[in-house]
């Protein structure tokens, strides 16, 4: 998949792949989509961020038992949920019989309208009217209190806890790809690579797991759905982490302003993170 690069000072030949030389992120799964480490970037002052520690997911619901041995593995002692209470009782994750990390979810909905369920109206679904969906979800994220609260017991967590963590929601895209991206803003990244990590989801191997997990359910609602518009729903476009950004920087004039302001991460936070996730 083509990388788009913002321009911000960097050499394009240099930045079309930063972990192109790097072994493969994404973790082999039989019923989880998207699982993967999104450390290994450069950051801050010429460091990197640290592999092993910093992981991402879709929901597991239908992870096998060779996935939660390959989970209980990774010495993740924290667990991010970014689903909503419907989602978790509709998609009950599998957990490994030694499984004792902590879960961090919020008690109530975290969106209105996530793809897999097939909201928004009965309408045809055509690519355009998909994009649009998808803009709205993330026109919307910013200001959306639940996802306010989730992200920043995210950081908190991520500051007070030991271990590897994971963050999850249903497809391990949107909310969690938001998520990824601002920790890697923090960890000083830059804006390039963590949008080449945001669209790294289109290049996920288990896409035949989102698509058999979500597939139908959207059918029923809308009908026959477009290829492109499939692509719209269950995949990312540029444009989607950039209309998220955009709204942070148009309500508070920076991300760090908005992470600082809304999301709790100060400077001593910053810092912190710094310091366990750079090597």
């Amino acid at each position: 998949m083509a990388v788009r690069l913002r321009g911000r000072g960097r050499d394009a030949t240099d930045s079309a792949m930063i972990r192109a030389s790097e072994k493969q992120p994404f973790l082999p799964t039989d019923g989880i989509h998207n699982l993967r480490d999104y450390g290994g970037y450069t950051a801050a002052d010429g460091a990197r961020v640290k592999t092993g520690l910093l992981f991402r997911s879709g929901q597991h619901m239908e992870a096998s038992d060779g996935d939660l041995d390959l989970i209980q593995s990774l010495d993740i002692r924290t667990i991010i949920d970014l689903r909503g209470t419907s989602e978790r009782s509709g998609f009950p994750c599998r957990r490994h019989d030694n499984f004792g990390a902590e879960v961090i979810a919020f008690d109530g909905e975290t969106t209105s309208s996530p793809p897999h369920e097939g909201g928004g109206g009965a309408v045809e679904m055509t690519a355009e009217k998909a994009r649009d969906r998808m803009i709205a979800v993330y026109t919307r994220m910013p200001v959306n209190p639940a996802m306010i609260d989730m992200f920043s017991r995210y950081f908190a967590a991520l500051d007070a806890n030991d271990g590897g963590s994971l963050v999850h929601c249903f497809a391990g895209k949107d909310r969690t790809g938001v998520a990824a991206s601002l920790l890697l803003h923090v960890l000083g990244a830059h804006e390039d690579d963590y949008i080449a990590e945001f669209l790294r989801t289109n290049d996920a191997p288990t896409q035949h797991i989102l698509e058999r997990q979500s597939l139908p359910r959207m059918e029923a609602h809308y009908g026959e759905i477009e290829p492109q518009a499939i692509r719209n729903l269950m995949g990312v476009l540029p444009e989607y982490i950039e209309t998220y950004l955009g709204e942070l920087r148009r309500d508070h004039g920076s991300v760090d302003a908005y992470l600082a302001q809304t999301l709790g991460v100060d400077e001593a936070r910053k810092a912190r993170l710094r310091e366990r996730f750079l090597t």
